[in-house]
């Protein structure tokens, strides 16, 4: 366990941060879940209205440093892919 003061700081501080990272990822994994299955079931209407609430999340989690801009690129590219097959 930390002694000095600046490093318990640091294990809190670390802690909060990582609490926040794994809540926006867990909700990107759940807009990507929802547009794989629409696609899944071939539903166009469906996977178009999840792409676009996909896009936004996974945007915001790229802007908050979570996510490098390529892997942002690459998620959004996949997954706009990947609806665009069905239509």
């Amino acid at each position: 366990m930390a002694n000095i003061k600046s490093a318990k700081k640091r294990v809190i501080v670390n802690e909060t941060k990582a609490m926040r990272n794994k809540s926006i990822k867990s909700k990107v994994k759940t807009v990507v879940k929802a547009v794989e299955t629409a696609v899944a079931k071939k539903d166009a209407e469906a996977a178009k209205a999840a792409l676009k609430t996909a896009i936004v999340e996974i945007n915001k989690a790229g802007s908050k440093g979570i996510y490098h801009k390529n892997t942002v690129s690459r998620k959004i590219s996949r997954l706009s892919k990947a609806v665009n097959n069905i239509a």
